[in-house]
């Protein structure tokens, strides 16, 4: 027995995301033999753009009857009965969060009609159900609503199961079989071929444009359990991916750097985290007409030689705050306190009074050149050393000066003796605020590592 399921929801975010329409044909192999087909009130409101498409609006659903008062005809007309729907792990999952939210189980063999069809109909340029349906002759008498979906999807049901002449069926069915909860787009070959590696891996759509990018430490691992978890943006993101493709790193600190870069890189749809390119800080001298030289904090775009870098404003007001406190600066200079005459930290005797005429301007710039000399010192060049990609190699992260520069591989008996010879192995990127933290957490949780070579 099938039960050929198809749902309309509300098309809100998370678990707002609320079944508004639900149509159930139960199909004995060679006949419908019983329907159920109901409004339902979500309890929340309908996403406009949905009800445009469905025609489904808040009025329609207001008198319809809540979930849990329908919850025990949806068990009862898909109990004992596999669960067919058009991208099927859409209207399940759905279904079975509502059921759980109620204290009910919900466990069933699946069937998805656009993996079944790419199996037994090949070469369609769109797997659609209204592509499909166009194709074969099917007419939909309500489209985007669940009853016509559902009865257009039995009319598909019929004829898939009269070309299945190998067995299609039982193999989808097959408990060892992931066909029946893959995305409806993605070959099981793609997922086959996927490696238990460390690296980036990179979800596609039809068109091979990018619409993921993740890092892990067992790439098939962490994709299957992005295919495997129910929720509404997983759903959303599998249903679109049509091919996976990765790059082994070997070293999980090399695969943290190349994804925040690629995302920056491609700006995928369903990357949240790590998007925005942050505008860097930086810090620059200048000297005036009377000859007293200012420390200046600005964006990095507009300074010919920056002395230090931050990654946003209020980094660098802290630092140099810092640094007027410590070293008796003048805030004045420092682009900290825009006004005339004597400085706040001269009424409170840490600015030595240059602004006052009572610091001479040159002992003054001799500090201020002290200072940065001093504090460019603490910026180090250095070499994190990690995994390869094979036991013959190992990754390096260069940084200079406190400048993320890129990464690269050497094999194990490369002789390399200085980091100007290690700088000429990596491939060069962009250097970042989310770049910095994730190095800084690197050498924070390896504070003691010695593969970590710093310039002497």
């Amino acid at each position: 027995m099938y039960a050929i399921v198809d749902i309309e929801t509300t098309g809100l975010r998370g678990d707002d995301n609320k079944i508004t329409e639900i149509s159930i044909f139960v199909h004995n192999g060679f006949m419908v033999v019983k329907e159920f087909t109901s409004l339902v009130n979500p309890e929340v409101p309908i996403n406009y753009k949905i009800s445009q498409l469905t025609g489904i609006t808040d009025n329609m659903v207001r008198t319809a009857p809540k979930f849990y008062e329908i919850a025990k005809d949806v068990i009862e007309y898909t109990k004992d009965c596999i669960f067919v729907a058009h991208n099927v792990n859409f209207d399940f999952s759905i279904i079975k969060t509502e059921l759980e939210s109620l204290g009910a189980d919900f466990t069933r063999k699946k069937l998805c009609t656009v993996r079944l069809s790419r199996k037994l109909i090949p070469g369609q340029q769109s797997y659609s159900l209204g592509a499909l349906c166009t194709n074969l002759g099917i007419k939909i008498n309500g489209r985007h609503r669940a009853r016509g979906d559902a009865e257009a999807t039995v009319i598909l049901l019929e004829k898939l199961l009269s070309l299945d002449k190998t067995g299609v069926f039982n193999s989808f069915l097959n408990p060892t079989s992931r066909q029946a909860t893959l995305p409806p787009l993605l070959p099981k070959s793609v997922i086959d071929k996927l490696p238990n590696s460390t690296g980036v891996y990179y979800f596609k759509d039809k068109y091979g444009k990018i619409i993921y990018i993740g890092k892990a430490k067992n790439i098939k691992q962490r994709v299957l359990s992005h295919i495997y978890n129910k929720t509404n943006k997983e759903l959303k993101l599998c249903f679109e991916t049509a091919h996976i493709d990765y790059t082994i790193t070997g070293s999980e600190l090399v695969a943290l750097l190349l994804e925040s870069d690629e995302i920056k890189q491609h700006y995928p749809k369903h990357n949240r985290a790590q998007k925005r390119v942050r505008y860097s800080y930086g810090i620059g001298t200048y000297k005036d007409r009377k000859g007293v030289i200012h420390i200046i904090y600005n964006r990095l775009t507009a300074l010919q030689s920056p002395l230090f870098r931050f990654y946003n404003q209020t980094e660098c007001r802290s630092f140099l705050e810092k640094l007027c406190e410590e070293y008796q600066l003048c805030p004045r200079y420092c682009g900290l306190q825009q006004i005339s005459g004597a400085c706040f930290h001269y009424h409170i005797k840490i600015c030595k009074g240059v602004c006052r005429g009572e610091e001479a301007i040159e002992s003054y710039n001799k500090r201020v050149l002290d200072v940065i000399r001093e504090i460019a010192g603490n910026v180090n060049t250095y070499v994190i050393k990690d995994l390869g990609r094979s036991e013959n190699e190992k990754s390096i992260i260069f940084v200079k000066k406190g400048v993320y520069q890129g990464f690269g591989f050497v094999t194990n008996d490369k002789r390399i003796k200085t980091l100007k010879e290690y700088a000429q192995h990596i491939t060069r990127k962009q250097d970042n605020n989310d770049v910095q933290k994730i190095i800084r957490g690197y050498l924070k949780r390896n504070n003691d590592n010695e593969n970590v070579v710093i310039e002497e």
